[in-house]
């Protein structure tokens, strides 16, 4: 059977509520799940509960948005659970960060003329997790773009005027803070660095060295041969070959629970290479 490990609930930039999430889980006949929203762990006493009702294996999780070589990377960290811990007290620190950076935000889309308030996008993520595409939704709703995509492009993203960066780890620090708590980090959509396949494995070898447990290998924006590829440097450098949908439920349409795109297949066993590298 097929698992999903990178999944993402209102309690982030999702839309789907974390028992919602397993309901469509189960609908996809998949095996196994993971909750990764973005720099918390509100989601997953909800998301284990439904799990255990519909009897799919479950992965608590976050992704962190960390600094390596002056990049901005994605790391999913898996087996995370919530309450105390050196990687969860350091996830505080993360969220109030990014709540000032989303005021920070509201303001510069008003001195662009773009009337919206931190009420408004708080409305639209329910009161947890905001995220920027609550920001695109709102911009929708009140007919500033044509929908979340145009948002981005022209307001949101990367380098785009009412972008704000936020505060980030570094990634060695991170991986010391999830191995530390038990947790296994994995690099998350690996292409987003914009380095060639050819340069991942000497890019990766030193973080694996320094505790890194895997890769997403298996991503439904990748060619099967690029994921064969990353599957393969798992193996060279002995660490899990993991993937996921990043499941956004209406703020990515065109992306769904355990495909992808449409032929995303990640494989069982991908549980089982976590497992070994969470107990390496």
């Amino acid at each position: 059977m097929s698992v999903d490990l990178h999944l993402h609930s209102n309690k982030s930039d999702g839309s789907d509520d974390p028992a919602t999430l397993v309901s469509l889980a189960s609908e996809a006949g998949l095996s196994a799940i993971a909750l990764t929203d973005h720099d918390n762990l509100d989601g997953i006493i909800e998301a284990q509960t439904a799990a255990n009702k519909a009897r799919i294996e479950f992965i608590p999780g976050t992704e962190l948005s960390v600094n390596w070589s002056g990049r901005a990377m994605h790391m999913l960290v898996y087996f995370l659970d919530p309450g105390a811990g050196p990687l969860q007290d350091e996830l505080a620190a993360l969220q109030q960060g990014r709540q000032d950076r989303n005021h920070i935000m509201v303001k510069r889309l008003a001195d662009l003329g773009i009337e919206i308030s931190y009420e408004e996008i708080d409305a639209e993520a329910d009161g947890s997790g905001i995220g920027r595409p609550h920001f695109a939704a709102v911009l929708v709703q009140k007919g500033y773009v044509a929908d979340i995509q145009s948002a981005f492009d022209k307001y949101l993203a990367t380098g785009r005027p009412a972008y704000v960066s936020r505060q980030r780890l570094d990634a060695q620090r991170a991986i010391e803070l999830a191995r530390d708590s038990r947790a296994v980090p994995v690099i998350a959509h690996p292409h987003t660095l914009g380095i060639s396949s050819e340069d991942y494995r000497e890019a990766f070898l030193k973080l694996a060295s320094a505790g890194l447990g895997g890769i997403e290998a298996y991503y439904g924006e990748y060619m099967p041969d690029q994921r064969a590829h990353l599957a393969n440097l798992c193996l060279q450098l002995g660490i899990a070959a993991t993937g996921g949908s990043d499941y956004h439920g209406r703020y990515k349409k065109d992306i769904f629970i355990g495909r992808g795109r449409g032929d995303l297949d990640v494989p069982d066993d991908a549980i089982d290479a976590l497992l070994a590298a969470r107990d390496a």
